[in-house]
């Protein structure tokens, strides 16, 4: 198990007015008051707000109410690395997020003016309702510990979540 990043950065993406979408500054806010240290940014309308916000943290952990076709209320963790042919891992070359801009395009454009945090784990929940209003969907809710766990876990210095 490695040792707790020296600074660590949570960020929520999305909004609270759209159902679902609400999930990521919620859990970012309490995961942060549950562990007692990294700084909450968010909630943030776009990864684009990341750039000036994540620079040079050992640890920006970004979580996202996700659309991916899986159940509603499933946890997905990836670790943002370069592969081989500099691309990022596992599709991230677009986003399954509900924001215009992919966060693998952010992190590039972070890592060529020399910015880029040193680690990006996102967490994302699947949501299942993005529609005009507030609350979670009863699946994101029950899933909401779960997340604020996960991120607990990070912030601490562990792996990834499953």
């Amino acid at each position: 198990m490695m040792g707790p990043p020296a600074r660590v950065v949570v960020a929520g993406l999305g909004s609270e007015f759209r159902r679902d979408d609400g999930a990521g500054p919620l859990v970012a806010e309490r995961a942060v008051t549950r562990a007692g240290r990294g700084t909450v940014i968010g909630p943030l309308a776009d990864p684009l707000d990341l750039l000036g916000e994540w620079d040079d943290a050992d640890l920006a952990v970004v979580v996202d109410a996700v659309h991916s076709g899986r159940v509603p209320g499933t946890l997905t963790t990836v670790e943002l690395v370069d592969g081989p042919d500099g691309e990022l891992p596992g599709g991230h070359r677009g986003s399954s997020s509900t924001h215009g801009i992919g966060l693998a395009g952010v992190l590039r454009l972070a890592r060529a003016v020399d910015r880029a945090p040193r680690r990006v784990v996102v967490v994302g929940i699947e949501g299942d309702d993005f529609g005009q209003g507030t609350g979670l969907s009863p699946a994101v809710q029950a899933a909401v510990p779960a997340a604020v766990s996960c991120v607990v876990d990070l912030i601490e210095g562990g792996a990834p979540c499953a």
